[in-house]
């Protein structure tokens, strides 16, 4: 997927087209994270309206925590694994956001030993 250590550097505009196509797969993840949030919330709590999901959903994924306490024992395991879940997704998001910097710079340190031998 990346550019080998043999191969020069990507130019400013195929690093930034990289970054976003980066961002949009990090914006998909998101997506699917609140969706299946949502999904559940619905489903597992009967007496929620799917904007109060929504809601409940975006504030877990946002880290402040539950706005409608879950009332039903599925609502209370699902989400107690829901909340696990968000933070592995956390650190997925932020790694593939994160990787194409990581990469250019590493890149970038390869290129310059290589000069100066």
């Amino acid at each position: 997927m990346y550019e080998s250590k043999n191969e020069p550097l990507l130019s400013r505009r195929e690093f930034a087209l990289r970054m976003l196509l980066h961002i949009v797969w990090a914006m998909m993840v998101v997506l699917s994270v609140v969706l299946i949030g949502v999904f559940a919330h619905l489903w597992l709590e009967t007496h929620v309206s799917w904007q109060d999901a929504l809601l409940n959903t975006a504030l877990i994924v946002g880290g402040i925590g539950p706005y409608i306490v879950p009332t039903t024992m599925g609502g209370k395991i699902f989400f107690s694994l829901y909340g696990i879940f968000i933070g592995l997704m956390f650190v997925a998001t932020l790694s593939l956001i994160l990787a194409p910097i990581a990469h250019r710079i590493i890149h970038v340190f390869h290129m310059d030993d290589e000069a100066a031998e």
